[in-house]
């Protein structure tokens, strides 16, 4: 950089300090004459719209402490819009959505925090990306919705970890997305997964000093020693957390940690301390004005008026936190109360009533359960055994690395030594372990990308976008009947996918699952029939798992999708041969050869890579078996030679090598 430029910056400089210095001093003697801050606010908010700083680290030091007011927030919100100020106007709805959260507003949070994104976007500012992100997904995370808080939590870390020099305020955003999602695993009750993801986040905020980043993962370490039952180890962590907001003088923390301590006063039977602890933290709670606190608190001091057998004021507390949590939506809140009240009406002696809220408890419970599990635990399983297979192939590849690293090594030794013999049962053992290797390596790869054909994420998005459109015209029955439906596949799927063979009478079931989804779609207008020979024995036949599914695919995209009407797709199950099954699968489509003609001038190209996929793992099927599979493939013709659909006719073998006789 030139000398001019350094001194046309310190020139720049100097100008905006001599304009901001008499501004300050003006506003400090108006303030003290006047006792108001509207004054020097506004001209704060004009010094910002002056110096238009992108920087998220700048804008939130100059207004930190205006932050949870929510009409200075608002004001400034107005002014940047106006100015054309996009990171300021950013900045201040996501305040904005942080005040709506805080107060149980959880609608208007999510609202404030989505325009920020779209701001922050247009701007391609990544640090008020990341802040929108995660803001999202803790104000979902405090409504229960677990799969919506993972989603945003994973995009902000995902752009987080492209920074390769993050800035501060980008490894803040990490520790948050790490935090976030450490507390959807405790929602779930993965404690171990929890904490791992809690101590990544403490790292961080070690690093960077954080305190409240520091406040906030001790508390979340404790929860987890507290659900282990390590009482003394959860309560130190609680104390360092209120030691911590302490420092930044945070009331909110204090609330959070002081009623996470009573909970392991009345767990360690110190009642006395639970009680007048819990009154403190509730007169704290009221202050502070969070909904989702003050419902915790007048349930601790229900629950601590209860174990000193002071029943009416119990009773008293414990409507109030129920009052709180249904009035805001607070299903966890409102799942504790109910357990806490069946405790007081068992104590009372009126179990009917005790019942009816182990009851009402257990209902919202399966309910969020319900939706954690359609939304996430299949996406986590999913995940998961992704990784477990991928990490098997790793190590598969590493052990035939050492194989050949030790060939290599004794090549020298074998070459003068005297035992020719060893040396050639040494190289055919290595050849063998490398070909049985390699064949249990190209299994895994088939697997894993069998359950990815059949866990086609347009096929589930699909599948969702029309249950949803049940929903949106108000048809419940039809709604819950699919929902039902796909769930169901969704289980057969996981399932078949862990198993190399299944019964044939199981993946016709699942092919009939899989049909009924689709043809949501084609608003049911495909006649799928299957039919199965009297001589066969379907619950005995074992075949590859989800071999169908492919050819079923083919004939529902490729020969019927472009068919106007009288759509069938028919599936035979016949045994003409003594060592194989015999499947046919006959649609009633435009055939290959008009199918390929329409592909050709669609935008969008369907591409199968399922045939030959099949193939491969009917190879790999065929080899414990006495005869080879074979695939043909019919074009069917009506009476004046007119393409009239298509025919697979499949044969598996079904007896083994060892089993000839029979």
């Amino acid at each position: 950089m030139s000398f001019n430029t350094h001194l046309s910056s310190a020139i720049k400089l100097l100008i905006l300090w001599i304009i901001i210095t008499p501004l300050f001093l003006l506003h400090t003697s108006k303030t003290v004459a006047q006792g108001s801050l509207e004054i020097p606010f506004k001209d704060i908010i004009d010094n910002a719209l002056t110096l238009k700083s992108p920087k998220i680290e700048t804008i939130d030091s100059i207004f930190f402490k205006y932050k949870n007011d929510s009409i200075k927030m608002k004001h400034f919100v107005l002014l940047s819009k106006n100015s054309n100020y996009l990171e300021g106007q950013s900045y201040a709805l996501n305040a904005l959505g942080t005040i709506y959260r805080n107060i149980s507003h959880y609608s208007k949070a999510i609202e404030s925090h989505k325009q920020a994104e779209e701001l922050a976007e247009k701007t391609n500012n990544i640090e008020l990306t990341i802040l929108s992100l995660n803001m999202q997904g803790v104000a979902y995370r405090r409504m229960d919705f677990i799969r919506s808080a993972l989603d945003y939590h994973e995009k902000a870390l995902n752009i987080a970890n492209t920074i390769e020099d993050p800035s501060d305020y980008i490894k803040k955003g990490i520790a948050v997305s790490q935090n976030s999602m450490g507390n959807i695993y405790l929602a779930l009750k993965q404690y171990d997964l929890a904490l791992v993801q809690f101590n990544k986040s403490l790292t961080i905020e070690k690093d960077l000093n954080n305190k409240l980043g520091l406040a906030i993962n001790y508390q979340n370490i404790g929860y987890v020693k507290e659900y282990k039952g390590l009482l003394e180890d959860a309560l130190k962590d609680y104390e360092t957390s209120l030691s911590y907001y302490n420092e930044i003088n945070s009331q909110v923390g204090r609330v959070i940690c002081n009623n996470s301590i009573v909970r392991i006063y009345i767990k360690q039977e110190k009642f006395s301390d639970a009680l007048k602890l819990s009154k403190s933290t509730l007169n704290k709670a009221l202050e502070v004005g969070d909904q989702f606190y003050i419902s915790t608190s007048y349930m601790n001091l229900g629950w601590a008026n209860f174990t000193l057998n002071n029943l009416a004021q119990a009773e008293e507390n414990l409507n109030l936190a129920m009052e709180v949590s249904k009035k805001y939506g607070l299903k966890s809140s409102e799942i504790e109360v109910h357990e806490h009240l069946a405790e007081f009406y068992t104590k009372k002696g009126n179990h009917q009533a005790a019942l009816l809220e182990f009851k009402m408890a257990h209902d919202i419970e399966k309910s969020i359960n319900n939706e954690r599990n359609l939304n996430y635990i299949n996406d986590l399983v999913l995940k998961y055994e992704s990784e477990s297979k991928s990490n098997t192939i790793k190590a598969l590849a590493y052990e035939n690395e050492l194989v050949k690293s030790r060939l290599e090594k004794n090549q020298l030794a074998l070459l003068f030594g005297l035992l020719g013999i060893i040396l050639v049962s040494i190289v055919f053992t290595v050849y063998d372990r490398h070909k049985q290797l390699k064949q249990e390596k190209k299994i895994l790869t088939l697997e894993q990308d069998m359950l990815r054909g059949q866990m086609n994420p347009h096929f589930i998005f699909n599948s969702l976008n029309s249950i949803k459109l049940y929903i949106i015209n108000n048809e419940k029955e039809n709604a819950v009947y699919y929902l039902n439906k796909f769930a169901k596949l969704i289980r057969k799927i996981l399932m078949a996918s862990s198993e190399k063979e299944i019964p044939l009478s199981n993946e016709l079931d699942t092919m009939e699952l899989y049909m009924n989804i689709e043809n949501i779609r084609f608003s049911n207008e495909i006649a799928f029939n299957i039919m199965i020979d009297n001589n066969v024995n379907a619950h005995s036949i074992k075949v590859p798992s989800l071999i169908l599914q492919p050819f079923i695919e083919n004939a529902l995209w490729h020969g019927l999708s472009s068919k106007k009407e009288d759509k069938k797709i028919e599936v035979k199950v016949e045994k003409n041969k003594k060592k194989h099954i015999t499947i046919s699968i006959t649609d009633n489509g435009v055939g290959r050869k008009a199918s390929k003609k329409i592909n050709k001038q669609k935008t969008l190209k369907r591409k199968s890579f399922g045939i030959e996929l099949t193939k491969e793992r009917l190879e790999n099927f065929s080899k414990r078996y006495t005869n080879i599979y074979t695939i043909k493939i019919e074009d069917l013709h009506d009476k004046q030679g007119n393409a009239s659909g298509t025919k697979i006719i499949l044969d598996i073998p079904i007896h083994l090598i060892s089993n000839e006789k029979g």
